[in-house]
This record gives structure tokens, C-alpha cells and sequence, in this order.
């Protein structure tokens, strides 16, 4: 199913999850989740996912920097095309290995959860098409401020636009896996070891 708006569940539309994927949750609320008190997989979930927010953050901090006349095109260059190079790879990599090994680990743990896993899955092919449209506009980038081309703050524009819709879906994912899989592997333990 493609995520579109016409799906309440779809991650471009959702506000968050329904009841029936929160049981977990309401186990273990948020509030519980000291990390000193977590698994150990759990802690390091929650550790990766800071990461991601933080990334996201400063890269917008970055294109907000040059919108204000901050920094220069060559200086945003020299530090968001970096950024944004390891952003990918490790969310890319976060969602190979929740895809293939964990997402399927916790449907055998949990199958009542089995929704929520799909759901979460489902959320990895619509970031992918986010990861793809900043790969597509940080490579224009890239390619414009190599050759001094006149055109390249407004590849700026468009990477800045990529970022700024992909962000607040990210995030959703972000809240809504740790919604169901942090309880999960606090209250039954990693199923992968």
C-alpha cells in the first residue's frame, strides 16, 4: 500500500499511533524509560534515534545559518554535504537492519504487535523516498558549487525544501517505533541476543 493521505496510518498523514499498537506503551509509558533502567538494545535504540533528531537539527540549523546571510554557499557546502552524506548512511543502515532482522524478531516475540511492526516497515519505503530525494538534491548541490554554477543557491532552496518535508515524517517514525518497540524489547528482551 503507497503512502498516501488518503490512509489515516500512512506516515505523510498520521498524527500518531492508534490504540490497538500502544499496548505496550501503556505497559511501559515513556516517562518510565530512564536509559539506566532499559535493556541494553532498548538504550541503544533510543540512543541511535537521539542521533538521528540531532543530525536533523543542525543540518537545519545549517540552511538556516545560509538563509541569513551566515555563511556563504561554499562554507554551507563544505559542511552540509558531509552532513548529510553520514546522515544517510547511518539512517539507511538503521532500517536495513531493522527491516531485515529486528522488525521480523519482534513479530515472532510479540505477534499481537504484528500490525504495528508492518505499519513501521511500511514507514522504511516512504523514508526511502525521502532518502532518495536528498541524495537526487545534495548530488545538484554538490555538482553546482563545484563548478561555480549561477544556480546554486537555488539548489539550496530545493535540498532545504527536501529537508524540511522529510523532517517532520522522520520524526513521526522515529516517536512511533520507539512507542512500540522500546517496551517491547524492555518488557521481553533483544530477540536477536
Amino acid at each position: 500500500m503507497s503512502d498516501t493521505h488518503d490512509d489515516p496510518l500512512a506516515l505523510a498523514s498520521r498524527t500518531g499511533l492508534p490504540p490497538e499498537f500502544l499496548y505496550l506503551r501503556d505497559a511501559l509509558p515513556r516517562e518510565r524509560w530512564s536509559t539506566g533502567g532499559l535493556h541494553p538494545t532498548a538504550r541503544r535504540w533510543l540512543h541511535m534515534h537521539g542521533g538521528f533528531r540531532a543530525h536533523q537539527a543542525e543540518m537545519g540549523a545549517m540552511v538556516d545559518a545560509w538563509r541569513r546571510d551566515q555563511v556563504d554557499i561554499r562554507s554551507l557546502h563544505r559542511s552540509l554535504i558531509p552532513a548529510l552524506q553520514q546522515y544517510l548512511q547511518h539512517l539507511d543502515g538503521h532500517h536495513r537492519i531493522e527491516s531485515g532482522h529486528y522488525f521480523p524478531a519482534l513479530q515472532q516475540l510479540e505477534p499481537r504487535i504484528a500490525g504495528g511492526i508492518d505499519l513501521l516497515d511500511r514507514d522504511h519505503e516512504a523514508i526511502h523516498a525521502h532518502i532518495e530525494a536528498m541524495v537526487r538534491t545534495g548530488r545538484a548541490l554538490h555538482e553546482a558549487v563545484a563548478v561555480g554554477a549561477a544556480d546554486a543557491g537555488d539548489r539550496v532552496e530545493r535540498l532545504a525544501d527536501v529537508l524540511d518535508l522529510a523532517g517532520p515524517q522522520l520524526t513521526r517514525h522515529l516517536d512511533d517505533e520507539e512507542d512500540i518497540v522500546i517496551p517491547l524489547i524492555a518488557l521481553r528482551g533483544d530477540p536477536l541476543g
